[in-house]
């Protein structure tokens, strides 16, 4: 899939999951590093927030606007997802007050091709993209979204809308 990174043309290692789809599992290293597994969330909604790295202005956003809207939904977890290290990511939750989604990392996982959202080309290859993934209870995909310039926030009320609706 190609998305825009900073004016330029980047190509993803594939597409994410289908609509309708069954999610693919994840492993993913969780802020304690140790690993955070999508069959710990058996039975709850989850919203993937995917983002390039928590230290860029919009990633930093969308983390703290999911933050707000964890809170307003029922059986379901918002798991912020990114390369960085856990590190980092537990920085930022500390200084910024995040309390309401989990951090996890794909440093060390092949999270970031399973979902198709690995940069496979371009000056932060390899990253994440901005994208959200919408999984019911019973892991299948409801609503996808992967933005198509990455200076761009994601449709955080269309995601919000497909955790009710699931």
């Amino acid at each position: 899939m190609d998305i825009i990174y900073r004016g330029q043309t980047v190509q993803t290692v594939g597409a994410l999951p289908e609509v309708g789809s069954q999610a693919p599992e994840f492993s993913l290293v969780g802020p304690d590093l140790e690993d955070i597994a999508s069959a710990d969330f058996a039975g709850r909604r989850l919203v993937l927030n995917i983002f390039p790295s928590i230290d860029t202005g919009v990633c930093a956003t969308a983390a703290r606007r999911f933050n707000q809207i964890a809170d307003d939904l029922p059986n379901t977890t918002v798991i912020c997802v990114s390369r960085d290290l856990p590190f980092a990511l537990n920085r930022f939750c500390a200084v910024e007050g995040i309390e309401n989604v989990v951090t996890a990392s794909a440093f060390r996982s092949t999270f970031g091709e399973d979902y198709g959202v690995a940069m496979a080309n371009g000056p932060i290859e390899t990253l994440l993209s901005r994208s959200v993934v919408v999984i019911d209870e019973e892991g299948t995909v409801v609503y996808t979204e992967q933005v198509s310039n990455t200076s761009d926030e994601p449709d955080y009320e269309r995601a919000a809308q497909a955790v009710m609706d699931a």
